[in-house]
């Protein structure tokens, strides 16, 4: 069984842990006969999640050219790595036989799994990322996933397809763009000009709750919150702002710590809430592992970097020991460190990496508490009580 290889995986040494995971994440389709552990998994996000969505959209965050994708089956298809996002590799956890589809292409009953709704350079706030072109905006997000749940009423009936959306798992892991794409750049923003870090943090996620709120009220009854990670540390960011000695970039880091507190926050307070609703909070950072792991490089691209400091050179070479580098291109993590934080966010055991529940633990909800998580359902309407 996967999961008894994981903890036997896990009191092995460091090298031994990153190249076993590796391969019982790589390996996980030879279940082929596994059903998945939730029937559906929706996806929203930004560039660290995006498997395709912005390709044709008039934007300069875009990555559907080599050398991304060189590590994945299809190539190049749009996802901001070598290989698999973290969002895929969950998804290969939980037993899925396919990656979730972007909205940009998702057709038929393929939906009935799941779709991928992130996009490079979104973020909570609907103008983050504009100085890059076109985006879909966690708002708009929201509005594709309504076009998404009137096509599953159109499939199944509205009765049936609310229980369907009852029983998903909703991943969401947005606002690192609200910082480096938004707050961080005055030269385009004047929010760093209107807000103290303290406010700035407040003002997501008071916009961010209301975000949730729609989910909720949709039909969303399992939802994995995905924090910030550490962008203070990415190669982008000790390039441009330098480090003062430190390994990362202070301030970056500082903001996003404020912003995850508040996150934890909301988490808590929802979860007090008398509803059939289960939130969980997911950190997405473990930087202070990746020597441990074998990850020799921690502070470089892999790829050539171009001109905006940012993304792979096209058609460049990249290194090859890939699987020892934290990052892909200068920003976005690697499909070997977006195993170690995949793994852990689906299994770990500690609060400050997964509060209340891990993947596999949110998982169980549907499954132990079938008929509490279902939403209630009279006639062809569908029944929402909630209000945040």
């Amino acid at each position: 069984m996967l999961f008894s290889s994981m903890t036997l995986a896990s009191k092995l040494q460091p090298w031994w842990l990153l190249l076993v995971s590796f391969l019982l994440v790589s390996n996980i389709y030879d279940c082929a006969n596994a059903e998945p552990q939730v029937p559906c998994y929706f996806i929203f996000g930004d560039s660290l999640s995006d498997n395709g969505n912005n390709n044709n959209l008039a934007t300069t965050a875009k990555v559907n050219y080599s050398p991304y994708g060189i590590d994945f089956p299809k190539g190049p298809t749009g996802r901001f790595t070598n290989g698999r996002t973290m969002q895929d590799i969950i998804v290969q956890l939980l037993d899925f036989q396919v990656f979730i589809p972007p909205f940009a292409t998702a057709r038929g009953k393929e939906i009935l799994k799941g779709a991928n709704y992130a996009s490079g350079s979104a973020g909570i706030l609907n103008e983050t990322g504009e100085q890059l072109g076109d985006r879909i905006s966690m708002n708009m997000q929201l509005s594709n996933h309504q076009i998404i749940i009137s096509t599953l009423a159109e499939i199944l009936g509205k009765c049936s397809a609310s229980n369907l959306l009852s029983k998903c798992i909703y991943a969401v892991q947005i606002g690192s763009n609200d910082y480096i794409n938004n707050y961080f750049i005055p030269e385009f923003y004047n929010t760093s000009r209107l807000y103290t870090p303290e406010e700035y943090a407040a003002y997501l996620i008071e916009q961010y709750s209301q975000q949730i709120k729609t989910l909720y009220n949709d039909g969303a009854r399992m939802l994995a919150l995905f924090g910030i990670g550490s962008i203070g540390c990415t190669p982008k960011a000790i390039a441009e702002y330098g480090t003062n000695g430190s390994a990362c970039v202070e301030k970056l880091n500082n903001a996003a710590q404020l912003f995850n507190e508040r996150l934890i926050s909301l988490v808590d307070e929802l979860n007090s809430n008398p509803t059939n609703a289960k939130f969980t909070y997911l950190n997405p950072s473990g930087t202070n592992t990746a020597n441990s792991l074998g990850f020799t490089v921690t502070n470089a691209s892999c790829c050539e970097i171009g001109s905006d400091g940012e993304l792979c050179v096209s058609n460049s070479e990249p290194c090859a020991n890939r699987s020892q580098y934290m990052f892909w291109d200068a920003v976005h993590p690697s499909d070997a460190w977006n195993a170690v934080i995949a793994t852990q966010a689906y299994s770990t055991q500690s609060t400050t990496e997964a509060y209340p529940l891990n993947i596999l633990n949110l998982a169980q909800q549907q499954s132990n508490n079938e008929g509490e998580l279902s939403v209630e359902c009279t006639g062809r309407k569908f029944s929402y009580h909630y209000v945040i």
